[in-house]
């Protein structure tokens, strides 16, 4: 198969990253092409930062009624919400910067596809961390490059895109004498899209582990909440050495996270 006969699609502004989910088989109308067995970023929630640029791969497979070859074919997966299929290809939807069929496959029909986020850039709203609609975008040429028809098939389910966390930590004094408290603070984050920069998640409840100096496993010792500027700061006895950490988990607009560790020295 060509790859979209351009050799790469424009990501559209305001547009994310592709999630994942195995789908059945849903057949495009116009062009009589089925597409089946979609997946996507191998079924995980997508989560997206604020600088790095993210990647996510699809696969599927491609079947072409008699009289039209696979090659002819151009398949994207395609992202949407808000809106439908066929107006997301010109705004507000994100589609595969790159498919391509046959190659390094097992059958002619066989694609796989990369989408590549740059959230510096793509991303300009917080409320784009939502649950996004699947659909593919199938378009079928002719021997000379001109389009015969297209079609977008839906019924590939959503897939939930994230903003990305963090959390810090720091603990003291350290060292710190054996009985006496030690103070542990931090701060959750997550990104913001809008800024492109890290923002304090207020009201977020953490939890404090510790790990006990030459073992492997952490436990968990309180939960805490954040302020309105997502600062974490708790006392502790301390009575051995070992190492302190912050850790949340995900909800359905925020990825989780868990922070290095700071060891503290017990004398």
């Amino acid at each position: 198969m060509r790859v979209g006969r351009s050799g790469s699609v424009v990501v559209l502004a305001g547009a994310l990253a592709l999630g994942a989910l195995a789908a059945p088989a849903a057949e495009a109308a116009d062009t009589g092409v089925t597409v089946s067995n979609l997946v996507l970023n191998q079924g995980k929630p997508i989560v997206v930062g604020t600088t790095a640029e993210v990647t996510a791969e699809s696969t599927f497979h491609v079947t072409a009624p008699s009289g039209i070859k696979v090659d002819d074919v151009s398949a994207f997966p395609l992202l949407y919400h808000g809106t439908t299929p066929a107006k997301a290809v010109n705004s507000g939807g994100i589609y595969s910067g790159y498919t391509v069929c046959g190659e390094n496959a097992k059958r002619p029909g066989d694609c796989r596809g990369v989408l590549s986020i740059d959230p510096r850039s793509r991303l300009d709203s917080n409320n784009d961390a939502t649950t996004w609609k699947i659909a593919v975008w199938v378009r079928v040429w002719d021997a000379k490059g001109r389009l015969k028809g297209e079609e977008f098939p839906t019924g590939f389910g959503t897939v939930q895109i994230k903003r990305a966390a963090k959390a810090t930590v720091n603990a003291s004094p350290e060292p710190v004498a054996k009985g006496k408290k030690l103070t542990v603070t931090g701060n959750a984050t997550r990104a913001d899209w809008v800024k492109h920069t890290y923002t304090g998640i207020g009201g977020k409840t953490a939890t404090l582990q510790f790990r006990k100096a030459g073992t492997r496993d952490y436990v968990s010792v309180k939960k805490v909440t954040a302020d309105s500027a997502g600062r974490l700061k708790t006392t502790v006895t301390a009575s051995v050495d070992g190492y302190w950490r912050w850790t949340f988990g995900a909800n359905s607009t925020t990825g989780g996270a868990t922070s290095t560790a700071d060891y503290v020295d017990v004398r």
